[in-house]
């Protein structure tokens, strides 16, 4: 079996995918519970992603693609201004956080004793930085980030109040509606970052 057959690499990762939103808080997905759900053999697995790390930071990836996570970010890459950036980023990952909340959760709740979920998370939340990142530079190209913040810090102060821990707390924990919390992390985060 070649590990360049598409089909075989898009089961495995829409298995995994499945059994990531489906696990028990903390319960690892293992490579056997992989091959089992996409119905071949462990071998397949290990020849299309050699490690297990690998193929948690593949299936987030997918997720992005299947998504079309870069059509939802293309407002804010391609807004005019630092403030319409920080507003579209908001916007867009504020949006795709309850569309992704299953995986996240469960890598989440695997980090702290899974190593390899762990880097996958990782993997991920630095793209998220870096669009925060991206938002944080316009700022201050245009001069409206507050004197007192570098990008650095300003990085992560929205990196931090865009957490999917946050979303969490405000949406499931607090019962916010998910058109007020986006409207309420875009205020915050200008407030938080502009001077």
């Amino acid at each position: 079996m070649s590990s360049d057959n598409p089909d075989t690499r898009t089961r495995i990762l829409t298995a995994t995918w499945t059994l990531l939103e489906a696990a028990a808080p903390g319960k690892p997905v293992r490579m056997a519970d992989v091959a089992k759900a996409a119905g071949i053999s462990r071998q397949a697995v290990y020849l299309h992603f050699p490690t297990r790390a690998e193929l948690l930071s593949a299936v987030t990836r997918h997720v992005d693609e299947v998504k079309d996570i870069d059509s939802r970010l293309a407002a804010s890459r391609a807004a005019p201004t630092g403030r319409a950036r920080l507003d579209a980023f908001v916007q867009a990952w504020g949006d795709y956080i309850p569309e992704i909340q299953g995986m996240a959760r469960a890598l989440m709740a695997m980090r702290d004793t899974d190593a390899e979920a762990r880097a996958a998370w990782d993997d991920r939340m630095a793209a998220v930085r870096e669009g925060c990142a991206a938002a944080a530079r316009a700022l201050e190209q245009d001069g409206d980030l507050r004197a007192d913040l570098d990008v650095t810090t300003a990085t992560d102060l929205l990196t931090a109040l865009l957490s999917v821990e946050t979303w969490r707390q405000l949406r499931e924990g607090c019962g916010w509606e998910q058109d007020a919390y986006v409207r309420c992390m875009q205020r915050l985060a200008a407030q938080a970052l502009m001077g």
